[in-house]
């Protein structure tokens, strides 16, 4: 709907462009700082219109489709050549030019620029017009434009209104001030109690985050003890059984089943500490693979069916389940959370069916179903059950033996897959149990609250590079190896182990065999074979005694878990002895002189080559490289003086250090011809002590540290 338009030729029209615009803006709803707001743009780009523009026209407008006051000033100038440099606020001239479109623009809702060199300038400014003006009716719009048009033109009169708009923009700007003044007050007296408060709960929040690392840390500790003795117990328990060591009594055989049984009752419940442990952590290691729902089941009917045995008046069923498509979830703990719920079942129906079932759910989920006939679940117990330690108590309780941790662990693998479990069941008629999990999986597939090892190399103690993909087991070699000398530091792939190697040399490698879906053997087999300059001690150790295969491909040590530390210590001790080795060319044809050396230098950091020819001396020290030699005079093929000689002139041997070992008296001639040996030791018996004495001395001249070999537990600190 067209207002009315306004020819701007002279200054005062500016003015009266701005009266009518505050005219309009108040006929139209708009409140006063809007009206201001309004009338301030519009003037603005009117006296740009008049100044540099040479006049134009003010065309005022409302745009019922969009609901706002649209007001287009076109002038006829020159056109405006630097636009984008005014737009952007980088350009004021001398007179002001620039601040005012820039201005107009922030003004209003609505805001378009046109210019053409030569041609002119086009803009248009636009405001929203209030909910309250759709009250205002087309007659009554049409008198506002009546009065409008003989209003006063006076432009004092505007001034004097401008004045006053300012004086009011002032006051509310100064209770405004008030009103933050108070209210920054008011937020600086809350932030001091904010303050307090927090600092009392950082400190509840430090004691329950030690408290929680000591119970995790604990319930972890206490699992991995607990299994390594509980293994033993039922292994030796079945070879009472299997009669390996001779017949068992009826009452006998009674005992020791008993036993068995207890152990493996145990043995679930460490399990379930464990997994609860890690949930309650924060960390489980989710390693979603694709898979369907008919071999899950197929493997399911088969892990239950020695459940099955116990009781012929159950039968097993698996529902047909093709018509799922494929999953994106971690298999495993799918599994284990049907197991739980089959096991439980199993348990708790004493004749009729437990049959399992999967269907499509909403939003892209799978329902898994465990259906049996058993005995139910009261209403008020079956949020209960799903509470750590819970046992309903009733008949048949009493005799079935559980945990009370499985399906509170359900609960929590089935949330970390981004699903939950529920159960419908009456007493007497039987219970479902329900798994709802995304069949895409798309969250975190390992969350960690067990620190990370440090990475960063610390050159006070020797790195021990730790291939191992478990947080908690990395925790554990972390504390193994505090307040010793070496440093762990993690490698949770064989990609990590690579990189590793490739920044620094670690004294030892310790290697668990199962890494995230891949096996370390071939790292094990290039460690040894396809790198054997490197000569890096590596000690396996796994779940799985493969301590035959371990050694065979050339390990330096095997245990399995969980992991001794005093094995541990003692092995990267050996370890770090055996790089400290210096190596020692003895060249000496009689046997009793080089058995001699060997038994002094026994204790010693040095790790002896022996030559007994002046001929294999030479190629020895050449491919060897050792760090000293001890040479011998008298050679049947070639004199030690000789061999020295050649030696020095090699240009790959001149620079080892020789020592000269000899029972030969020498005169001055030939000391002289021994000039470039470091020190020249009799063969005089001497006492064994006086000998290694002589040895270090020498040793110590050509600057060969001889270090002797501490006692075991020496390097702990």
């Amino acid at each position: 709907m067209n207002l009315f338009t306004i020819d701007i030729r002279f200054e005062n029209d500016v003015v009266i462009a701005r009266q009518k615009t505050r005219a309009i803006a108040a006929a139209l709803k708009f409140d006063s700082q809007d009206q201001i707001r309004i009338a301030t743009a519009v003037s603005e780009i009117a006296r740009n219109t008049f100044q540099y523009g040479g006049g134009g026209t003010a065309e005022f407008r409302v745009d019922d489709s969009r609901k706002m006051l649209l007001v287009t000033l076109r002038d006829r100038g020159r056109g405006i050549n630097n636009l984008d440099e005014i737009m952007a606020g980088k350009y004021v001239s001398q007179t002001g030019m620039g601040l005012g479109i820039v201005g107009a623009k922030r003004l209003m809702d609505h805001f378009q620029i046109e210019t053409k060199p030569g041609g002119g300038t086009t803009v248009v400014l636009g405001k929203e017009i209030p909910h309250q003006a759709a009250r205002v009716g087309s007659a009554e719009l049409k008198a506002v434009l009546a009065s409008i048009e003989h209003a006063s033109q006076d432009p004092y009169e505007e001034v004097k209104q401008q004045n006053k708009d300012l004086l009011n923009t002032l006051q509310q700007l100064r209770e405004k001030q008030e009103e933050l003044a108070q209210l920054n007050r008011e937020l600086d007296e809350t932030n001091r109690g904010v303050v307090a408060l927090y600092a009392e709960l950082n400190e509840r929040a430090d004691f329950l985050q030690q408290a929680s690392e000591l119970k995790t840390r604990f319930l972890s500790n206490m699992s991995h003890e607990f299994r390594t003795p509980l293994n033993s117990i039922m292994a030796l328990s079945q070879i009472l059984l299997d009669r390996l060591d001779g017949d068992l009594g009826m009452e006998q055989e009674r005992q020791v089943r008993y036993i068995c049984n207890s152990a493996k009752d145990l043995t679930e419940l460490v399990n379930d500490l464990l997994d609860l442990a890690k949930v309650e952590a924060g960390k489980v290691t989710l390693r979603p693979s694709t898979f369907n729902v008919t071999s899950l089941f197929a493997a399911l009917r088969g892990m239950l069916r020695p459940l099955l045995s116990q009781n012929s008046s159950v039968v097993l069923t698996f529902e047909d389940g093709d018509s799922i498509p494929e999953l994106y979830s971690d298999e495993a703990k799918v599994s284990q959370i049907l197991r739980n719920f089959i096991s439980n079942a199993l348990k708790f129906t004493e004749r009729g069916e437990v049959r399992v079932s999967a269907a499509l759910g909403e939003n892209g989920t799978v329902i898994f179903s465990v259906a049996d006939t058993g005995i139910g679940i009261a209403a008020e117990d079956q949020e209960r059950i799903f509470q750590e330690w819970t046992q309903i108590e009733g008949k048949l309780q009493r005799t079935v033996k559980g945990t009370g941790l499985g399906l509170p662990l359900s609960k929590k693998f089935a949330q970390l897959l981004g699903g939950d479990v529920s159960v419908k069941s009456e007493p007497g008629l039987g219970s479902t149990f329900f798994a709802t999990i995304p069949l895409n999986f798309a969250g975190e597939t390992e969350i960690v609250s067990v620190p990370e090892l440090e990475r960063e190399l610390d050159a006070a103690k020797s790195p021990v590079l730790i291939v191992e993909d478990n947080a908690e087991t990395l925790f554990i070699y972390e504390k193994y190896l505090k307040g010793t000398r070496f440093q762990a530091i993690p490698a949770k792939s064989i990609k990590e182990a690579h990189q590793a190697l490739g920044s620094f040399r670690p004294v030892a490698i310790v290697l668990d065999v199962l890494l995230q879906g891949e096996h370390s053997w071939e790292l094990l087999q290039e460690l040894k074979r396809s790198v054997p300059d490197m000569n890096i001690p590596v000690f396996v150790v796994t779940v799985i005694d493969n301590r035959e295969k371990a050694l065979a491909l050339g390990a330096d040590g095997f245990h399995t878990k969980p992991v001794d530390r005093h094995w541990l210590i003692q092995n990267l001790q050996n370890a770090v002895w055996n790089l400290q080795a210096r190596k020692l060319l003895v060249i000496d044809d009689e046997e009793v002189s080089r058995y001699l050396v060997r038994s002094v230098l026994a204790q010693t950091n040095v790790r002896i080559i022996e030559a007994a020819t002046g001929r294999d001396g030479l190629q020895k020290a050449k491919d060897e490289q050792p760090a000293m030699i001890i040479l011998d005079l008298s050679m049947p093929d070639s004199s030690g003086f000789e061999v020295l000689r050649r030696l020095k002139e090699n240009p790959h041997t001149s620079a080892i250090p020789v020592i000269i070992h000899t029972s030969k008296v020498l005169d001055d001639h030939e000391r002289e011809m021994l000039s470039d040996a470091v020190m020249i030791v009799s063969k005089e018996s001497e006492s064994r002590e006086r000998l290694l004495q002589t040895f270090t001395e020498a040793f110590n001249r050509a600057g060969v540290s001889l270090i002797a070999k501490p006692a075991i537990g020496a390097l702990h600190v």
